[in-house]
């Protein structure tokens, strides 16, 4: 066997049709866009790369040449760990478990080149929202953004010696015929009482208004400490003008306190539905079967993106109130969708399990994300538990 470096374009459509050759006997898996893994790669389209972030790609090829294998390793100087932390990812492999090791292998040499003195696995070369991962349970199609592989995958990580980090939960619930826990109604009344909290999604020219404003206020107030960094006006009008293709307006709903915004709930139609009938391509056919889509037969489920509740609200039922205020809006013959998944909940954050377990959602799919410490003898520790 032989690692080659991605070094070339043709090297890097090699890397996207490997998958695909790897893939085409199985009816879950839903090719991402070209364009959405190239773009991470790209100088031009990732920022991180002009911020001191560095990646490296290989693939595997057997001694008759064909690709059997590949992977991509990474460093980012926004991650701040006990110790200095990579990541590999986009590792895809035939069931052979020395072609995997060599894959890990290389990585993991490479990294430490880097400095690193431990690897996470497999992630995303950006944020954690996208290709985070690796699907233990749960088989069925990936949501969009979001990784499928092989069952055989797992066994490879832990024999290699990866250890779980933390867990990554997709919670499922019918739209309707699905009622809450009781306790979820007793918190609910306490705020859908008070004239002061109010609880919509915005219309019209008042999405592209104020959305980027009241988004920035309360994530700023809920969710940098997690996410690491907070979000300008700018960064969230950029947000908002990608999801523009896709947005139906119904599915972002926030929660106000005498006019200011408290909290919000943002979901869009789950885009693989769409996107599995292009082929991992929008190029000029590519667009018009996403409108012929869209348009005539649309998804039937939502993807829950991220809720949030500023601190100064959190404990007075504002996470009941508005998600019971956003379910009886749902009672709508208009109202297309059947499911929602409630997406990349991690086990660290058992508040949000709490939640979504008061709505009566089940774990529908679950993806590790593993760790490698270098030295072997140095004490693992898993991700720290968020109150």
């Amino acid at each position: 066997m032989n690692v080659l470096e991605v070094t070339s374009s043709s090297d890097a459509r090699e890397f996207l049709e490997m998958a695909v050759r790897l893939y085409k006997e199985e009816p879950n898996w839903i090719r991402p866009l070209d364009e959405d893994i190239e773009g991470l790669f790209d100088p031009v389209k990732n920022k991180l790369l002009k911020r001191g972030a560095k990646c490296k790609r290989w693939l595997l090829l057997n001694d008759e040449g064909e690709t059997i294998g590949r992977v991509a390793a990474f460093t980012n100087p926004k991650w701040k760990e006990k110790q200095p932390t990579g990541g590999m990812g986009f590792f895809e492999c035939i069931e052979n478990k020395t072609a995997a090791f060599k894959l890990f292998d290389t990585a993991r040499a490479w990294l430490q080149q880097q400095g690193m003195e431990a690897m996470d696995g497999p992630v995303n070369f950006g944020e954690r929202d996208k290709w985070w991962g690796l699907l233990v349970e749960g088989f069925t199609p990936p949501n969009y953004n979001m990784p499928w592989n092989y069952p055989y995958y797992k066994d490879f990580f832990e024999e290699y010696g990866f250890q779980v980090y933390f867990k990554q939960f997709t919670y499922m619930r019918q739209v309707l015929g699905v009622d809450f826990d009781p306790k979820f109604y007793k918190r609910a009344a306490i705020t859908l009482e008070d004239p002061d909290y109010s609880y919509r999604y915005l219309k019209g020219k008042e999405m592209y208004k104020k959305f980027p404003e009241y988004f920035t206020a309360v994530y700023n107030q809920a969710w940098a400490r997690h996410m690491g960094k907070s979000m300008t006006i700018k960064e969230a009008e950029i947000m908002l003008k990608k999801l523009k293709p896709v947005v139906d307006e119904r599915l972002i709903y926030f929660g106000f306190y005498k006019g200011e915004p408290i909290s919000f709930f943002i979901s869009i139609p789950e885009l693989n539905q769409i996107f599995q009938h292009v082929n991992g391509k929008l190029d000029l056919l590519g667009k018009a079967k996403f409108l012929y889509y869209k348009m005539f037969k649309p998804p039937i489920k939502m993807l829950g993106l991220v809720f949030g509740v500023v601190p100064a609200h959190q404990g007075k039922g504002v996470e009941s109130a508005m998600v019971k205020n956003f379910s009886d809006m749902t009672y709508n013959k208009s109202f297309p969708y059947e499911t929602i998944e409630m997406n990349w909940i991690g086990d660290f954050s058992p508040k949000m399990m709490r939640v979504c377990e008061q709505l009566n959602a089940k774990i529908y799919k679950t993806h590790h994300t593993y760790r490698y410490l270098f030295d072997r003898e140095k004490p693992f520790e898993r991700h720290r538990i968020f109150e």
